[in-house]
């Protein structure tokens, strides 16, 4: 699986991005599929994941209410909409995409392939 993220940007505090993830291949479906970023001197952090189904979403402490992610398994594509944007959330966002079990879903080394990133940046 091939994934190619997109949709980061400068925006404003308060204001909303949306990024999206287009997969290749046809066996999108089967993944579950999460979002991580990156900011600067940190580590990689978990941000939301769905099911392969999308009936089932999980997020981040800090995202919750502010972040939905989605996906349309009929056009291979992942979605994270951000909402309420800070400061702190400027990164670099990745997806990813696993077979690994729903338990596992939080953890980047569960995941077996990735997208380049994408740069979103917060400005006060």
């Amino acid at each position: 699986v091939q994934l190619q993220a997109s949709g980061g940007g400068l925006v404003q505090a308060g204001g909303s991005l949306r990024l999206s993830c287009a997969a290749s291949g046809r066996t999108f479906s089967s993944y579950r599929m999460g979002w991580f970023r990156q900011a600067p001197g940190k580590e990689r952090e978990f941000v939301a994941a769905i099911e392969r189904s999308g009936t089932t979403t999980s997020y981040a402490d800090s995202m919750k209410g502010r972040f939905t992610i989605s996906r349309d398994n009929a056009k291979n594509t992942v979605y994270l909409q951000m909402n309420n944007l800070k400061p702190e959330d400027t990164a670099v966002y990745y997806c990813a995409a696993t077979k690994t079990i729903w338990g596992l879903i939080k953890n980047l080394h569960a995941y077996d392939y990735w997208g380049q990133g994408t740069l979103v940046t917060v400005s006060s």
